[in-house]
């Protein structure tokens, strides 16, 4: 399951790519629009900002606006940034590697075996959902309902 801070990182971004310019919006605007707590809200978008995701300007008429294009944002990304690995297990994981205690032989295990299968296709789904998918898929669901 993906943490709070996450789930609120990715409704955050999905809200700036919505905009129609790129000036920059309040953090207000934002929380109240998406129903976050705005303590909360103004760590998440600092991290973003360290990451290279966001901007921000200061002083009247500022707030946070996007550095990247929505297309060149994805799930995976963001998730790793607040969450870490994607992998279910330890010893399949890209970027946090670490051998299981209890493994006899890593080329052999079967269990490794099946969730190395379960991360990449996992991966493969978050780095091709990116943030102007969601909100084609956002306007698909609205065409349905």
């Amino acid at each position: 399951m993906i943490s709070k801070k996450t789930k609120y990182a990715i409704n955050a971004l999905v809200y700036l790519a919505k905009q129609d310019n790129n000036n920059p919006i309040r953090i207000s605007d934002i929380s109240e629009s998406q129903n976050i707590p705005q303590k909360f809200l103004e760590a998440i978008l600092l991290d973003l900002k360290k990451a290279g995701i966001l901007a921000s300007k200061k002083g009247k008429g500022g707030g946070y606006y996007m550095l990247k294009a929505p297309k060149e944002i994805n799930l995976a990304e963001v998730m790793r940034l607040f969450d870490g690995a994607i992998a279910l297990l330890p010893c399949v994981t890209y970027n946090y590697y670490e051998r299981c205690e209890e493994c006899i032989d890593e080329e052999t295990c079967g269990i490794r075996d099946v969730f190395y299968e379960v991360r990449n296709k996992t991966v493969e789904l978050l780095k091709k959902a990116d943030l102007e998918q969601i909100i084609k898929r956002e306007g698909n669901l609205k065409n349905i309902i």
